[in-house]
């Protein structure tokens, strides 16, 4: 940094050039410069309301639009510096090579700041989601809020708000449970030995079917998962509405006892079961 700060400072033939050529400004040098001015000012007022027709015909997000407007804006106004110091016949190399050092020492020194941004520009481009999706990213999960340049917004389940860095988002996968009108709920459940396969998953299969919320496509399906040592595991998959899934899933796991001690189907839990061999 102290080198680029050091780079900032004109030296002594620089600062001669430039005063030599403030010196050798005449009236007509002056002329040309207002009249570039104002054709300037002109210029910038009709390519900003082009943009703005542009933006708007577009589908871009409002604060990506306004990102964009405001760079090309002074972009634009640098151009108008450049031609009205060239009418007055100053000499702009130096100056644009003091501008180009001086812009990379903030960029430097703002390298979090423009991250963020370049992050921001990335989500409101490529739309990963939107305002009221509940995503998982960054490493938390919640309801979308707002989506800024600089953070993104979302509120977590128990109603708390956090702010997440853009460039912390982009860098991350992205997990979006809104995304799709439909959500698979998947639940696993274990029952005795004793207890027949086929009336387990006559069980459960009749427990989806029943549940008004559940969708008959895709049919709920109910496979064995596993042998364990004191119970066999079985998993239940039923799809239903997106909005629907906490409804579906809670329900479900609210009535799985009781239909299964109506049944007479044990649900087990880890024990050992201790032999005497008589000899």
């Amino acid at each position: 940094m102290p080198i680029i700060l050091a780079a900032l400072v004109p030296d002594g033939e620089t600062a001669e050039s430039l005063w030599s050529s403030i010196e050798s400004i005449t009236a007509s040098n002056i002329f040309s410069a207002v009249l570039s001015a104002v054709i300037s000012l002109v210029a910038v007022k009709v390519l900003t309301k082009v943009l703005d027709r542009a933006l708007g015909r577009s589908r871009l997000d409002a604060p990506l639009q306004r990102l964009i407007r405001s760079l090309l804006r002074g972009v634009l106004w640098a151009v108008a510096a450049i031609i009205v110091l060239g009418c007055l016949d100053i000499e702009v190399t130096s100056l644009v090579a003091l501008l180009s050092v001086a812009g990379l020492a903030f960029s430097l020194a703002l390298q979090n700041f423009l991250s963020n941004v370049a992050g921001g520009m990335q989500i409101l481009a490529s739309h990963p989601f939107s305002v009221g999706d509940f995503v998982d990213a960054g490493g938390c999960s919640g309801t979308v809020e707002e989506i800024g340049v600089f953070y993104t917004k979302l509120t977590t389940p128990d109603n708390k708000l956090v702010q997440l860095p853009n460039s912390t988002i982009v860098s991350a996968n992205i997990t979006n449970f809104s995304a799709q009108p439909t959500r698979r709920v998947e639940l696993k459940v274990s029952a005795g030995y004793d207890a027949p396969p086929g009336q387990v998953i006559a069980l459960l299969k009749t427990m989806a079917a029943d549940h008004p919320l559940a969708l008959a496509e895709p049919e709920p399906a109910v496979h064995v998962d596993s042998y364990g040592d004191s119970a066999v595991g079985y998993v239940l998959r039923v799809w239903c509405a997106n909005a629907d899934y906490w409804t579906v899933y809670f329900d479900l796991m609210d009535g799985m006892k009781a239909a299964f001690d109506q049944a007479g189907i044990e649900m087990t839990y880890p024990h050992v079961n201790v032999h005497m061999v008589k000899e």
